[in-house]
């Protein structure tokens, strides 16, 4: 475990980085957040101030995708974030301990750091017959959760599967997968969907804990805002063409080469939240739509039984209005050929009276 009272700051110059670089990191982390670069110097003073924050990351019902992209975050570079802003003292997945001596790690931090600690949990409890259904450490996770939870100050529920139940929980759900807000129903939850979230977004969320010691305004689902606020349509690249109601017809069209939109092919981007059309993955090269496949949503609550992931949504806001996005094409057209038509008229008039007044000056 990392040293009680060792900040982030300690760590980093005792790796040789110069304060130089330390102020560049801050103002990216501000960056990578949404914040204002005012706000680089309060991370740089919680950085050289504050105790590194224990977290204890637990693993239920899951794939482990959420790990997987964890550590492939590049602002804040996830090394930063693993070996200096956090103590993370248990991940079953990541960690060099294992059996007993792994276990004996939970109970440790459990006493040392009560109510102080932050519980990271990706995946869920199936309750079904007492939890059998998921056993690590030789109990069922269930109980583990629920114990390590005590005394945690908050938790986060890593990626769709803790956050919503995801595909463990899909119909007909036989193992009873259930949400972890589900379980644990008196301590504050952070909720990172998606399958797997961003990892940008993940490493952020961690970021906002350590600088501000208090968890990100959330909406009213329990996602943090400043990842969560806006859909993906709302800033897709390929919105334009939505609008303009230029549509993929088919797989590998004329239209898809053009890069259309990609609604009729059952993109869920109009009706789901998250950073994907901003941040994007990969140290922020692509996302899926910009690979070519529509949005299937994942960040949203039972998107797997939502029907098919190439279903096209039946009607979404637009302009305003509940409008079709099938007719939203020609609707606009029509809107934009006949303002073009009265430009032109404004115009024909406009050069009319100049010339007349041109000849009268004459």
């Amino acid at each position: 475990m990392g040293e009680a009272n060792e900040t982030f700051y300690d760590v980093i110059r005792r790796q040789g980085i110069s304060r130089r670089n330390f102020m560049k990191f801050c103002s990216l982390t501000a960056a990578s957040l949404g914040l204002g670069p005012a706000f680089a110097s309060k991370i740089a003073n919680a950085m050289e101030t504050k105790p590194r924050i224990p977290v204890l990351w637990l693993h239920g019902l899951e794939c482990t995708c959420c790990t997987e992209s964890f550590i492939r975050s590049a602002h804040p570079l996830v090394k930063d974030v693993v070996l200096s802003m956090i103590s993370l003292d248990y991940n079953d997945t990541i960690m060099a301990a294992a059996g007993h001596q792994a276990e004996q790690i939970l109970e440790e931090v459990k006493q040392e750091f009560k109510g102080r600690y932050i519980l990271a949990v990706e995946g869920n409890p199936p309750l079904k017959d007492d939890g059998v259904y998921c056993i690590p450490g030789g109990q069922p996770f269930v109980d583990k959760l629920k114990y390590m939870a005590e005394d945690a100050q908050a938790l986060i529920s890593w990626g769709s599967c803790a956050s919503w139940g995801c595909v463990q929980a899909a119909k007909p759900n036989p193992t009873q997968a259930t949400p972890v807000h589900k379980v644990v129903r008196d301590k504050p939850i952070i909720k990172v969907p998606g399958c797997p979230p961003i990892a940008e977004v993940m490493t952020g969320v961690v970021t906002y804990l350590l600088t501000f010691e208090r968890i990100p305004e959330l909406d009213r689902q329990g996602r943090p805002k400043m990842f969560y606020s806006q859909r993906i349509h709302d800033k897709c690249y390929r919105r334009p063409h939505f609008d303009a109601g230029q549509f993929v017809e088919d797989w590998d069209d004329e239209y898809a080469r053009k890069g259309y939109c990609l609604y009729k092919m059952g993109c869920k981007g109009p009706t789901t939240y998250n950073a994907c059309s901003t941040t994007r993955w990969n140290e922020g090269v692509s996302f899926p739509i910009q690979s070519g496949h529509g949005c299937i949503g994942c960040s949203e609550d039972g998107f797997w039984d939502q029907g098919g992931f190439y279903d096209r949504l039946t009607s979404i806001n637009a302009f305003g209005i509940e409008e079709n996005a099938d007719t939203v094409g020609g609707t606009t057209a029509a809107v934009v050929g006949t303002a073009a038509a009265a430009h032109a008229a404004v115009s024909l008039v406009k050069r009319a009276q100049q010339k007349r007044a041109e000849n009268g000056d004459k």
